[in-house]
């Protein structure tokens, strides 16, 4: 069979990599894709949110398989329009992908059928969102997210009147993050644990995969600005199997029967981002697709087949499929440019990929985000440029052979966190 993959980062490298295991598919394409993705799947140039080109090429490949990976794409509609054509897809329709694409959708959700979640407000205008934080019954911190997507930066906390002002108005008034600020989402802070649960779906069956511990922030202590995510280990150690199950119950499977009973029931991956509240477990936000980095630690500790399960989600038969996991542990170690989420610089030549092992070592695995290959040469192209994953017996012998892996990679402005696991 012929799969086509969209997107160009880590995650889609990861994706790729576990679809190569199946001898059921005889060849790889990969819209854009990037350096490093280059050596497992051909590079079509196309962009991810190209669907009109999307989906020319894949009626005039013959393509028989198609996994949309970003969020992007996904909230555009692209499922939709390879659906139409007959072409089979993994990933949620426009309208299941609002559960992301949309903050004040995904709130109104949970409200709606008593999923737990933190207090909140919708808002509209920035004047009503202004008198809002201006009344005597907000209490700080806040959390203010804008409604749509946002590169994964759209959340900020406000940790007084002054921090939440800024905030509205950059968001709703100077346009930040464009139209997807037009709306916003202001809710109460809450504190615990942070886990990431990914989960396959055919809009009937959930079925939770290994869980996870993202860190967002670009620096040591767990300081700096949000990023997309500067390494993952699996699984969570805080999420013990009684955790699972409230979460299971109260969160997991009222999700998808909400989804189905709103006329949108979610095929596809979806991303469960929990806090360990002292009161219960609670939903800090909704993915409709695989994390990244989460992807790059989960994917690996998957015994069988991605595609099976793939295939059994579009055909709404995943009960049917038994998934197994190692009981392993993983760590992913993000190496980023310097300056990245801010301001960074590109075009540069990447050295030690080789001594990383990744190609040598089935515990080791260098996932590509932001590469470029030329001339015989990988170079730096993006804030996030690898991600480097390490498997083990323990949380620990894992995280030991990432940061070694780590160590071998070297470019001008190479920046990674030295905590990834501790926080």
């Amino acid at each position: 069979m012929k799969v086509l993959v969209i997107g160009s980062g880590g995650r889609e490298h990861s994706i790729i990599k576990a679809l190569r295991k199946s001898e059921r598919i005889t060849q790889i394409f990969a819209a854009p894709g990037n350096g490093g993705i280059g050596f497992d799947a051909e590079c079509v140039k196309i962009k991810a949110l190209d669907i009109a080109a999307v989906t020319d090429f894949a009626v005039q490949q013959k393509i028989d398989y198609v996994v949309v990976a970003p969020d992007d794409p996904l909230a555009i509609g692209m499922v939709d329009a390879l659906e139409a054509k007959g072409i089979r897809c993994f990933g949620p329709n426009k309208a299941a992908a609002r559960i992301e694409s949309s903050k004040v959708f995904s709130k109104n959700l949970m409200k709606k059928y008593g999923i737990p979640t933190a207090a909140y407000e919708s808002f509209y205008d920035s004047k009503s969102a202004l008198s809002y934080i201006g009344s005597e019954s907000v209490s700080f911190p806040l959390v203010i997210k804008a409604d749509g997507l946002a590169l994964g930066k759209g959340v900020i906390i406000a940790e007084t009147g002054e921090q939440a002002v800024e905030a509205v108005t950059s968001i709703m008034v100077e346009k930040k993050f464009g139209d997807s600020g037009c709306n916003i989402v202001i809710e109460e802070f809450l504190t615990g644990p942070e886990v990431t649960v990914l989960a396959f779906t055919d809009g009937k069956t959930v079925v939770p995969m290994v869980s996870s511990m993202d860190h967002k922030r670009a620096f040591d202590g767990n300081t700096g600005p949000n990023t997309g995510g500067m390494g993952v280990i699996a699984p969570n150690p805080h999420y013990t199997k009684e955790i699972a199950a409230i979460c299971e119950k109260t969160i997991f499977i009222p999700t998808i029967r909400a989804m189905r009973e709103e006329g949108c029931p979610f095929k596809g991956c979806l991303y469960f981002g929990l806090m360990l509240t002292q009161l219960r477990p609670m939903v800090i936000e909704y993915n409709c697709r695989f994390g990244d980095p989460e992807a790059q630690a989960v994917l690996p500790l998957l015994k069988t087949s991605l595609f099976d399960i793939m295939e059994a989600v579009t055909d709404e038969r995943l009960e049917s499929v038994k998934i197994d996991w190692s009981d392993e542990h993983s760590a992913c170690v993000v190496i980023a440019s310097g300056g990245y989420p801010v301001s960074y610089k590109t075009g540069f030549e990447i050295s030690g990929l080789d001594a990383a092992g990744g190609e040598k070592n089935n515990d080791i695995a260098v996932y590509h985000a932001g590469t470029e290959f030329k001339e015989g040469k990988f170079f730096t192209a993006g804030g996030r440029v690898l991600g480097v994953t390490a498997t083990g017996k323990t949380n620990k012998s894992a995280l030991e052979s990432a940061y070694k892996s780590v160590e071998n990679i070297d470019f001008m402005g190479k920046h990674y966190r030295k905590d990834i696991g501790t926080y």
